[in-house]
């Protein structure tokens, strides 16, 4: 089985791109970030001509989350939305049970400018998420938590980390938080396979960050124990960040063996 995770930065702006890579790569399922479309919007028919049945948490504008399946895997959705969510206006968890694994996907705030409150509130539902996982933890299930993170959890994924010490991407009290999520007992799928390796998700439009490789690791798959063992192989569809008019993150994936 294979999953992907794909800020995709505008699903409808973007809808050329993911339908081509999802032509290409054709993962099991999709988790995808920044959809920039209010509930209405969601562009079903084209992800279902594609094979694709979906669930999607809209917003107007900003944020947004959806989950894509095959149609072979039925979705069941568990909730839109985090417990005790601080800004229930903004759209950015939807959880959903996919052929026996649970699947939260999620697009952490930014944070910046900090300090600030836009800071203060990437902190609060750092520890709303982190309540959460908590819980799915108890269950002693497989569990899946991915998506765009908005955190660089260590020195080696970030370009010139020295660069972004005061960055809500890189304080020490983001990676510190993280540190803590996945100190409950979630395994970074990335780094169990490649624990030394430059290895980016996300390159900036900007001062050719993609042609220089300057990127940042900020969208990750954290795995349960009960799903862990099976991780076979995962990586970055780099390519699908030097197509024309496409996000400024690659998507990344993970396979997993049968249970």
């Amino acid at each position: 089985m294979k999953i992907a995770t794909y800020n995709v930065n505008g699903v409808n702006g973007r809808l050329p791109v993911l339908l081509r890579w999802l032509n290409e790569t054709a993962p099991d399922v999709v988790c995808l970030q920044e959809l920039k479309a209010p509930q209405e919007k969601f562009p079903l028919t084209a992800i279902e001509e594609a094979g694709y049945n979906a669930i999607w948490h809209g917003q107007k504008s900003w944020n947004g989350v959806a989950i894509l399946a095959k149609k072979q895997f039925e979705i069941k959705e568990l909730r839109r939305g985090l417990p005790d969510d601080p800004d229930e206006a903004q759209s950015r968890y939807i959880e959903a049970s996919i052929n026996g694994i649970v699947i939260g996907c999620l697009y952490l705030p930014n944070g910046n400018p900090t300090p600030g409150p836009k800071f203060e509130y990437k902190l609060r539902w750092f520890e709303q998420l982190t309540l959460h996982a908590q819980k799915l933890l108890t269950y002693k299930i497989p569990v899946i938590l991915t998506g765009d993170f908005n955190v660089m959890p260590t020195e080696i994924d970030v370009y010139k980390p020295e660069r972004w010490v005061d960055d809500a991407l890189f304080r020490p009290e983001v990676r510190a938080a993280f540190k803590n999520l996945v100190d409950q007992g979630w395994t970074d799928a990335i780094r169990k396979l490649y624990p030394t390796e430059t290895i980016y998700t996300f390159w900036d439009y900007f001062r050719n960050a993609y042609g220089r490789n300057a990127g940042l690791r900020i969208d990750h798959f954290l795995l349960s124990p009960e799903v862990e063992g099976r991780l076979l192989e995962a990586g970055v569809d780099k390519q699908v960040r030097g197509w024309e008019k496409t996000s400024d993150h690659g998507p990344v994936w993970i396979t997993l063996a049968d249970e």
